[in-house]
């Protein structure tokens, strides 16, 4: 049987936790990592705090094959990502040489001050994550991948990353679009559930063009409206066995909904 790969997620900053930042990360990495067959598993996001940073690393570290951070790494006295990180695994953390060396390049001695040597101090042991177009770089220590919490970094960061983490069975997903009241779907639904073990299948309710929950329509996905959603791994056998089913309760409510027997 093919390893089930799975990660955590730590988003770092209180940026994040007062609402003045709007988190645009997590969407972007569930949607990756389910892409190259990792599951997401957990996120968690934590305040610019040694002790909280470090105890959150260490949970999640130990429980999944991979734990992904974002946020931290920047030129501030709040950046301190780099700090727990090194403490969590128990090394020490210096102005990494090659970096110092490219900062020297980019801004010269005299711009060169303390606040930008910030984002040069990588703990001891990690792997630069870092290109051409990347000044400032993240890093990986043991299972933990520590990114920026700038979007546009952070997807650069994924790109360079992605190709030398391990993989497992990419999770399938379909969807149809039940046109029924999520009340009504539940217990048919649930059976369907039961029957289909190797395949997730849930409920997506949304409000639909007429402005009503569920109101009938042609469409058959739910790109623009409702589903019934459906995971399943490997070759999509098990998730396609229980489409049939799905797509057999809704067309029943639809009948019914239009005074069927």
């Amino acid at each position: 049987m093919t390893e089930i790969v799975t990660a955590g997620l730590l988003v770092i900053g209180d940026e994040i936790l007062s609402g003045r930042t709007k988190d645009k990360n997590i969407g972007f990495i569930a949607e990756y990592l389910t892409n190259i067959g990792i599951d997401l598993k957990e996120v968690r996001v934590v305040a610019d705090e040694d002790p909280e940073i470090v105890a959150a690393l260490d949970a999640l570290r130990h429980r999944y094959t991979y734990v992904f951070t974002t946020g931290g790494i920047g030129p501030t006295h709040d950046d301190i990502t780099a700090d727990a990180v090194a403490k969590a695994f128990g090394v020490g953390i210096d102005h990494h040489p090659e970096v110092v060396a490219r900062f020297r390049e980019r801004w010269g001695e005299a711009d060169l001050n303390e606040a930008r040597l910030r984002m040069a101090r990588i703990p001891d042991g990690a792997e630069l994550i870092q290109s051409a177009t990347i000044l400032a770089p993240g890093f990986k220590l043991g299972n933990v991948i520590v990114m920026a919490g700038v979007p546009s970094i952070m997807q650069a960061m994924m790109d360079i990353v992605a190709p030398k983490l391990k993989s497992g069975v990419r999770m399938l997903s379909d969807s149809v679009r039940a046109n029924a009241r999520e009340g009504d779907i539940g217990g048919p639904l649930r059976e369907i559930a039961n029957g289909n073990p190797d395949t997730f299948i849930g409920s997506y309710p949304f409000i639909d063009e007429d402005n009503k929950p569920n109101a009938p329509s042609g469409s058959s996905f739910a790109r623009s409206g409702k589903a019934c959603g459906r995971h399943g791994r490997g070759q999509g056998d098990a998730g396609k066995i229980a489409r049939s089913p799905v797509e057999g309760m809704s067309q029943k409510l639809l009948f019914q909904s239009k005074g069927g027997d």
